[in-house]
């Protein structure tokens, strides 16, 4: 029996991140930014943990919902700023999935949680929130990894990778060693680990 409720979810999002004016290039074909990065969280979590609660299914495909919305550069570009854009992302992508998700008919105690998930809320005590984080990591690995490499010191990528390292599970970590990468980011992959 499909799960109608999480479909239709699924599909709200979709449509709130298909208005994303930013794209990638996938398959030859420009596609809304956000739009890929949900169907790859949703994807790379199916592969990871094929039995995640509905809850972090959730989370998953809302990760960056609408996030083009709260742009970087409004903020000062320091660390300082960085934090509060953060911070601020992760308040809007709770309230903007909570939105939709009333839509599509979930109970307050579903939108609770993933509203918590989304805000990474006890990450390393809350297996849910922990779940999140190993597939966040794991698609910028799989995905951004390299064209971010590419535009930045090998200084600058492997501060990066060891931040995103630390965020992992023993779990995530098998499975980040598993990818397959360029020869380069390998090496970096090797000398953040060291």
């Amino acid at each position: 029996m499909p799960n109608t409720k999480l479909t239709e979810a699924y599909r709200l999002f979709d449509a709130a991140n298909a208005q994303d004016p930013n794209t990638d290039m996938v398959a030859g074909v420009a596609t809304p930014k956000e739009l890929i990065y949900g169907q790859r969280m949703t994807a790379t979590l199916a592969k990871f943990d094929p039995n995640a609660d509905e809850a972090v299914q959730l989370a998953a495909r809302a990760q960056h919902i609408c996030r083009w919305k709260i742009a970087r550069n409004e903020y000062p570009m320091d660390r300082t700023g960085y934090l509060q854009w953060r911070t601020e992302l992760k308040k809007f992508h709770a309230d903007t999935a909570s939105t939709l998700l009333q839509k599509a008919g979930y109970d307050s105690e579903i939108i609770e949680r993933v509203a918590f998930l989304l805000q990474k809320k006890q990450l390393k005590r809350d297996d849910g929130t922990q779940l999140l984080e190993d597939v966040i990591c794991l698609v910028f690995l799989a995905y951004y990894y390299e064209p971010f490499a590419a535009k930045h010191t090998d200084e600058k990528v492997i501060d990066i990778l060891q931040k995103t390292w630390r965020k992992m599970s023993d779990k995530g970590h098998d499975a980040a060693l598993q990818i397959s990468y360029s020869e380069k980011s390998l090496a970096l992959i090797k000398q953040a680990l060291q």
